[in-house]
């Protein structure tokens, strides 16, 4: 089973991405639609807009920051239709953030592929 990575949407498309899947509740700043080269975008897999303002990308809160969030993706119900709509196959989460390593998508990569091994 190919694995569900992230990218940053600023980045130019590949075609080793897959399913390219914007994860933001909000459009990124300055990137045209056509430039984002989407399969599709779900919004609703984003963290809820308190959580997101909560966290604020600071990275003193990203431990409590990733509990919230994985308890808030359990009660998800876009969930299972993003597994379905990616199955097998590779997927890029899309993201908007500067830092690469303390984002949302981070921990929404990790629950996916987690859920797709049950």
């Amino acid at each position: 089973m190919a694995t569900i990575v992230i990218k940053r949407v600023y980045d130019p498309p590949s075609s080793k991405d897959g399913t390219r899947i914007l994860v933001d509740r909000l459009w990124p700043r300055g990137l045209r639609k056509d430039a984002a080269a989407l399969d599709f975008w779900e919004k609703e897999l984003a963290p809820t807009t308190p959580l997101r303002k909560w966290f604020d990308h600071r990275p003193d809160r990203f431990v409590e920051f990733k509990r919230r969030y994985r308890e808030e993706l359990k009660g998800n119900r876009t969930v299972p239709d993003a597994l379905l709509r990616i199955g097998k196959s590779k997927a890029t989460l899309l993201y908007g953030a500067k830092d690469p390593a303390i984002n949302h998508a981070v921990v929404l990569a990790d629950f996916l592929n987690k859920s797709r091994l049950k």
